[in-house]
């Protein structure tokens, strides 16, 4: 059975739960509000009797990470350790949302592109809809083709507020 270690930080855009593995990758990331998606995402992933839910204050550094990344340290994002799993596409298209530099957005047709399956936008975007590890793997650097706000599991606010954070102008 995965056990998950896991804590609750406080930020800008409110409370966020953190989990990760006893090898301090994380597996979870998600705004409070959210939990129930979260449940369901890990539910999914590892089914509900595959994983066990410690409470565990900074896991590995990982909440401090992230409060540091709130903080202003925003390359921090990219050192963090993630292990998810999902599809081996899904797998693939979290990867290269991590490879989106900090300040930078893409619409869904880049990335499909970029993974070499033009025309699967959709695909992507449901890829992206379902990724488990918030922030880390920053979903939120994906737009819509025309620059609008598309959807955010967290919020079409946060997500503003995150590219805002990260340097990416908005018109």
């Amino acid at each position: 059975m995965l056990k998950l270690l896991e804590d609750k930080i406080a930020t800008p855009l409110g409370p966020l739960w953190i989990m990760c593995d006893e090898q301090y990758q994380l597996r979870a990331v998600e705004w409070e509000e959210h939990s129930d998606r979260m449940v369901q995402l890990l539910n999914i992933h590892y089914g509900p009797a595959g994983y066990q839910r410690l409470a565990s204050n900074n896991p590995g550094g990982l909440s401090e990470a992230l409060k540091n990344y709130f903080d202003g340290d925003l390359g921090i994002i990219t050192t963090l350790p993630t292990a998810t799993a999902g599809t081996a596409f899904q797998r693939e298209v979290w990867a290269a949302l991590r490879a989106i530099p900090c300040g930078q957005v893409m619409h869904y047709g880049q990335l499909a592109a970029q993974l070499g399956r033009a025309g699967a936008a959709r695909a992507v975007g449901a890829a992206n809809g379902s990724n488990p590890v918030s922030i880390v793997v920053p979903c939120h650097r994906v737009i819509g083709r025309n620059g609008t706000m598309t959807g955010y599991a967290g919020g079409v606010q946060r997500k503003q507020w995150l590219l805002q954070h990260e340097g990416y102008l908005l018109i």
